[in-house]
């Protein structure tokens, strides 16, 4: 454990740095960014992302959203506290409606658990697990993702034309509230007559 307890602004501060730095080394991610799928505001909607994600977690900083802290770190927090799975679950989600990217290897696993382990540690006053990740971003700044899929005979990948990606970019979406549900209606009877004729309806 740190020598000094750091207040609960710092460890909220810290754990959002380490929830940007997980998703800016996401390789799925940084390709769709760098090639637009999410609309020329690709950029900008990674950091949404990271601040969604943030989201997730009860603020640290915030007593009232949260009884957690350097002090009690070893227990149990709040029911409000998302696992792994959920956080996954989560990063897939927003992938395929923000970015239109179905991610089927298991980089999304491996980011939850290190947004996990970021949160656990600050939790603890240690942030070992951000410095990690600052490192690794240090190290990588200024590399571009390469897609590593074959390419056509002529050159050209399915991910040259941009116009569709960018049709959905210019409408972000509150994350905040969940899209209603969708409500199907009940299929009406036929109705029939004292003559046995069914009776035709007009569509409205």
């Amino acid at each position: 454990m740190a020598s000094t307890n750091p207040s609960p602004a710092a460890i909220q501060s810290q754990f959002e740095q380490g929830v940007a730095y997980a998703l800016h080394l996401w390789p799925d991610l940084t390709l769709a960014v760098q090639n637009n799928w999410g609309g020329p505001d690709s950029s900008d909607k990674r950091d949404w992302f990271a601040g969604a994600v943030v989201d997730l977690f009860p603020d640290l900083s915030n007593p009232a959203s949260s009884n957690t802290g350097p002090s009690n770190a070893e227990e149990t927090p709040s029911d409000e506290e998302p696992d792994s799975a959920y956080v996954e679950e989560f990063l897939l989600q927003v992938m395929l409606d923000e970015f239109e990217v179905n991610v089927d290897d298991d980089s999304s696993y491996e980011v939850a658990e290190q947004i996990i382990r970021v949160r656990s540690d600050c939790m603890k006053g240690r942030f070992e697990e951000v410095e990690k990740l600052r490192e690794r971003w240090e190290a990588k700044k200024g590399k571009k993702e390469v897609f590593k899929k074959a390419e056509d005979e002529d050159g050209e990948t399915d991910w040259d034309d941009e116009d569709d990606s960018e049709e959905d970019g210019d409408e972000d979406v509150e994350m905040g509230d969940a899209p209603p549900p969708v409500t199907r209606k009940e299929k009406e009877e036929p109705e029939v007559d004292e003559d046995g004729f069914t009776m035709v309806k007009k569509k409205r």
